[in-house]
Formats: C-alpha cells, structure tokens, sequence
C-alpha cells in the first residue's frame, strides 16, 4: 500500500450523505478522503447564476431544442432550466437501460444533488419504522423511532430546519426554526379544513432553512432572503447543502481530502482478512486507474450508484456483488409517487397580497390508515400545496407608463393548488441490475432498470384524487379541477431500498447500523439503505441515519472490531 493513498477512511459521494459522514468522521480524527465522480463546486463562487436577472439569460431562460435533446429526463426536473442545468448531468454522456420507465435525475459535482434538493425535511415515525412487520409487506426496520429521534435532534440543530410544532405523533416534530408563514388565503383554508377534518391539519411545510441564525449551525451561513432561487445554488448559505455547512465543517479539521472526478469502479475485498481494504477509482479525466485503501469505507454515491459499486465489486464469495449473501442487493427498489393534482378559485380576500417568495409550501400530513387499516390500500400519503395571486392575463389597454402600472399590479383572483406524495410498497421485482454486455464511456457495466408501480398504489390514488378535490370543496373554493398523469419511478427524486437494513443476514444486507453483514468495515448510508418509503421525503432520515452510523464505526474502531 502506498501510504500517499492510505486513509483512516473513504467516503464514495459528495452528496448529502457523504458530506455528513466527512464531517462526523474527520471531527472525530479520522484522515478522510472524499471521492467525487463530478467537478469540484465551491459554495458562492461556483454558483454562476445566483444573482443573475431574468433578462441576463439567454432566451430569458428558456431551454432550446438541442438543450432539450441533450437533457430528455434531466428536463423534466420542476427545477431544471437554464439558471440551474450546470447542476445536472448532461444525459446523453451518461445513459442507463430503462427496462420500464425511470426518471434518473442526477447531478455530478460537490454536494451531488444537494444544490438542487427541494429542502423538505422531515422525521419518520413509528408508523413508517412498524409498518412492514404490522402489514406483512416487506422486510422489518430493525430500528425504532426512539433509536433515532436523537440523531434527528443531532442533524436538524445543525442543517437548520424551518417548522411549526404541532403534536401530530405521525409526523413527529424537530428543533425548529421560526417557519415560513401561511399567508392570508392558506389561513383561510386552513380553518375551514381543520373545523371540518378533526384529524388533519394544514400547516407550514418544513424546510432545511435558516429562518433565523442560531448557535450550532456551521458559521458563514445566513438567513433565507425569499428569493425562491435555490436551485442556482444559495450564496447565503441559507438552505442546508454538503457545500455550504458539512464539507466546510469537514474542511475545517485538517482531515479531509477531496478527490474529484473520481469514478469508483469497485470496492477492494480482502478474502483472508474478510475486509474491504480499499477502493479502485478511475480518473474521469485521464482514465488513469488508482487504488486508495483505508480501514473503514462508506457508500454514500446515492441508490443506483452504491448499488452498482457492489453488484460490480465480485469476487470469488460474493460472485453476485460484495456484501451479497442475502440475494436481495439491487431489489426492492422503491420511489414515492405524485402526479395527482387539484386547484380552486377562493373568492375574495382582493384586498390582500403579499410580496417577494417563499421557498416553502404548505403541509397536510398523512390522515389515512394512522389508528387502524380502514381503506382497501395499505399506508398512505400527504398532501401538499400553497395559494397565491397570479398576474392577470389576457389584453390590456394603455400605453407607456399606464400599462406598465396595470401590468405590474393588477392581480387575478387566490387560486390554491393541493398535490400529493406517497408511499410505494417495497416489492423483490422492482429492481437495479448491471447489463454486463452494455459498457459506459468508463468501460463499467450500465445500470438496467426495472420497476414500477402495483395495485396498491393504484387504489391510493383513487383516494387522493377524490380527497384532494373533496378538501378544496370543504375550503370553499370555486372551478375546482384535478388532474392526473401517470406516474413514473423516478420523477420524485426518493429512489431507495437496494441495499436495504435489517435484522437477518440472509434476508438484508445491512444491519441496525447500516454496516454490511459480510463486510464489518463497509457501510452504506444513503437511500439504498431504506427499509420502507414512508410518504414524506427520506433526506433527514438519510442524515440521520448516516451520523449514527459514524459514531458507531468509530467506537468499533476504537475496539478493534473494524
């Protein structure tokens, strides 16, 4: 071994899970080296469109036919324009096998897909962590809430969480910062929902921002403007990502080592010692090969990306992917699903409006199947959603000033939009697999996907549909109309469950700690970890679970265990 390239540890992934595990691990002394597939991204000066206007922007912003042709899927992405696509990849330079529709949206530099993250954060329940062992479906949590509410506490003082607290049991509430207020037509909604609904609350969504500084959070880091612009990355500092608070914090130590354009082939497994001894990277520039070693490594590359490092890390004992004596690695691939919509008129209030943006929304936590299964589906879903004034549109009479007064003031009617997020059983077939016949541009097996959604799923959004639509009446509103398209795994950005934890070696593949069963000095700390979906977003139990996995394989380091 070289000791140039010998570490106390390796992180794979830059992005929100291995930015975290940077800064647990090198502030606890280990010598860290964090390999990153991407470009270096450095927080405020590699964030080119962050405070450019509307009219900098070629084609005011708006995506060509070549731009289109080059990002199909990244295209679709809410948040993916022409202020925000240096932050994606670019998909005709990274395909994948699509063997039923999968949206893959990806970014490949520092901080991954934290730049562009939509900043919900939110903590699992009992209800999430129980339900597999309670319905049957699916493999047990092998943890509790109580196993990690602390490290919840532990992240959301840190990251800076934005939120109301409200003692709804399901939807556990955090170490909050002030939250994003409703405005006038949200709380008009809200107490007519709430005096009709007596189990459903419409409340601030919460959000990783810092709505007011506080002690514990990475310095350098500033209040939210409500500039709604988080996706060209935020100069303040103000939403949380690996680039603005945990590398830093890392950096910080003088133990970190950030290696970028690192495209990790395979994990390196040492038979006799039954170790991971280190990892095998291929320069994205050079296409040199290198190998870097160290005593403990965390896959933090997100889902797809971890998986595939395993499934193409063989050897002779594990001949269908390292850390794969249980056969499921690369199965039970799960995604939330949306796509259901509906919007209505609330007359009225003309005399209100509010100013600037709010990069938050509303929040209306799961209502069914929380005391008892009462509905023909299993688990269930949120909604969320916001109200606001559009411009009018539509032809105006005046010329110079006139007009221009009429059209910058003048506003339609409150119009609220409601949407959904829900939960997708885990099921074997959904699945990642390695097309060993089919090579990228490094020369790696593609990643072939395949799942979809079942009957479940199916009968939930029969029932969001008519709740959705069923609320908006109860609110009062007029021109009520929903909508509904197909959903797609992927479009929700929640891939996970491929490398999933659990209590028995033959039917999991990482235990309470997300530490490998086969492996004792391997751990995976990112989506491919989830055990259930829930219906709220995973990032904050990602965070959670990957600072407790830190502390964990330190103390058995100390041991002598790893």
């Amino acid at each position: 071994m070289s000791k140039n390239q010998t570490y106390d540890a390796i992180i794979v992934g830059s992005g929100i899970t291995g930015g975290w595990a940077a800064k647990e691990l090198t502030e606890k002394g280990l010598k860290t080296l964090v390999l990153e597939r991407g470009r270096d991204v450095k927080h405020v000066e590699d964030y080119p469109t962050a405070m450019m206007a509307p009219w900098q922007f070629k084609h005011r912003g708006y995506l060509t036919r070549e731009e289109k042709e080059d990002y199909p899927i990244q295209s679709r992405k809410y948040n993916f324009d022409a202020s925000s696509k240096h932050f994606f990849v670019k998909d005709v330079d990274h395909p994948y096998i699509q063997e039923k529709p999968f949206h893959w949206f990806r970014g490949y530099q520092t901080g991954g897909r934290s730049l562009l993250w939509g900043r919900g954060a939110y903590r699992f329940s009992d209800l999430e962590f129980e339900a597999n062992a309670k319905d049957g479906v699916g493999s047990d949590w092998p943890i509790r809430y109580k196993d990690i509410a602390p490290w919840y506490d532990y992240v959301e003082k840190f990251i800076g969480v934005a939120g109301s607290l409200e003692g709804i049991w399901q939807f556990p509430d955090g170490q909050f910062l002030p939250p994003f207020d409703l405005n006038h037509a949200e709380k008009v909604i809200k107490e007519r929902i709430e005096s009709h609904y007596p189990d459903r609350k419409l409340i601030p969504n919460r959000v990783a921002h810092i709505t007011q500084a506080e002690p514990g959070q990475f310095k350098g880091r500033g209040p939210c403007q409500g500039r709604n612009m988080c996706h060209r990355g935020c100069p303040y500092g103000a939403y949380f990502s690996t680039n603005s608070s945990t590398l830093p914090a890392a950096y910080e130590t003088g133990l970190l080592t950030l290696q970028s354009h690192a495209v990790v082939e395979s994990v390196i497994y040492d038979q006799q010692k039954d170790r991971a001894t280190g990892v095998r990277v291929i320069d994205s520039q050079s296409g040199d090969t290198t190998e870097y070693f160290a005593r403990v490594i965390f896959l933090c590359a997100s889902t797809l990306a971890s998986t595939a490092i395993l499934l193409n890390s063989k050897t002779p004992r594990f001949s269908d992917g390292l850390a794969n004596s249980s056969g499921v690695l690369g199965h039970y691939l799960m995604d939330h699903h949306g796509g259901i919509s509906g919007s209505g008129t609330l007359e009225g209030f003309e005399d209100r409006i509010y100013k600037g943006t709010r990069p938050a929304m509303v929040a209306i936590p799961r209502f069914r199947n929380i005391k008892s299964q009462e509905m023909d589906f299993l688990r269930g879903y949120g909604v969320w959603g916001g109200a606001s004034r559009g411009k009018l549109n539509g032809k105006r009479i005046g010329v110079g000033a006139t007009l221009k007064e009429k059209l910058a003031h003048e506003y339609g009617p409150w119009r609220m939009t409601l949407g959904c997020q829900s939960e997708t059983l885990p099921q074997y077939d959904n699945k990642m697999m390695l097309d060993e016949d089919k090579r990228d541009a490094f020369g790696l097996p593609m990643i072939r996907i395949s799942a979809t959604y079942g009957e479940n799923e199916r009968l939930m959004r029969i029932d969001i549909k008519e709740q959705i639509a069923e609320m908006l009446e109860v609110a009062g509103l007029k021109d009520i109309a929903t909508s509904e398209s197909k959903p797609v795994f992927g479009a929700t950005v929640h891939e996970m469950g491929t490398a999933r934890m659990g209590h028995d070696p033959k039917t999991s593949v990482l235990n309470a700690y997300n530490q490998c069963h086969d492996v004792p000095n391997l751990f995976v700390t990112d989506g491919s970890c989830m055990v259930s979906s829930g219906n709220v977003s995973t990032s904050l139990t990602y965070m959670a679970l990957t600072a407790r996995a830190c502390k964990y394989a330190v103390d058995e380091m100390k041991k002598g265990n790893i």
